[in-house]
């Protein structure tokens, strides 16, 4: 079995289609997949350049409690990218000397693990090779961080398959700790920093 690393990132629930949106914005221009129209719960509805098991096929998510993506990010080149990149194929980068990496599978649960009123976005390395980009890549990071900041998330958590969870991004600051932790000892205290939890 390889290694599965994903980025996990919680944001109050009604921001899903928001994050949606700002992760379309991340897809490669050039790539040539017809619009998936989804539409979320609470009737919001979204078209996003991505598939759902690998078909375009509308999608009413309105009653279901996940929803999956095959999804393809644009990241910027940094030595961790060029290694996993390079040993694939060459590179061609975008205007912002960006690559395309996919697939990303990305999972989204609408009532999170951690607590029902925020969701769980979690993107998940396809390979080994990816799972070891998104654990060594500062770029990486910051797409996914920077994500977190776009659709008002609170927290963007890295999942390598150990004991803990490498906090990246915790109520509007960068962070370099883990849960369970020194400061955090159960996922109880991280969930407990969160705003309007009690709402």
């Amino acid at each position: 079995m390889g290694l599965d690393y994903s980025y996990e990132i919680f944001l109050p629930a009604q921001n899903v289609t928001n994050a949606l949106v700002e992760l379309a914005a991340l897809a490669p221009r050039t790539r040539r997949v017809p619009s998936l129209a989804l539409t979320l719960p609470g009737g919001d509805q979204v078209a996003v350049p991505f598939t759902s098991n690998f078909k375009s096929k509308p999608l009413d998510c309105s009653t279901r409690g996940t929803l999956e993506l095959d999804t393809s990010i644009m990241f910027g080149l940094d030595d961790a990218v060029r290694a996993y990149v390079s040993t694939a194929y060459d590179p061609e980068l975008d205007e912002l000397g960006r690559v395309a990496i996919g697939y990303v599978y990305l999972t989204v649960h609408f009532a999170s693990w951690l607590h029902p009123r925020y969701a769980l976005l979690e993107f998940t390395a396809a390979t080994t090779g990816m799972s070891r980009m998104f654990e060594r890549s500062a770029s990486v990071r910051a797409v996914f961080t920077d994500l977190t900041i776009a659709s008002g998330g609170v927290c963007c958590l890295l999942d390598t398959e150990s004991d803990t969870l490498q906090i990246c991004w915790l109520n509007g600051q960068p962070i370099a700790e883990t849960v369970p932790g020194p400061n955090f000892a159960s996922y109880d205290d991280l969930v407990a920093t969160w705003p309007g939890q009690n709402q």
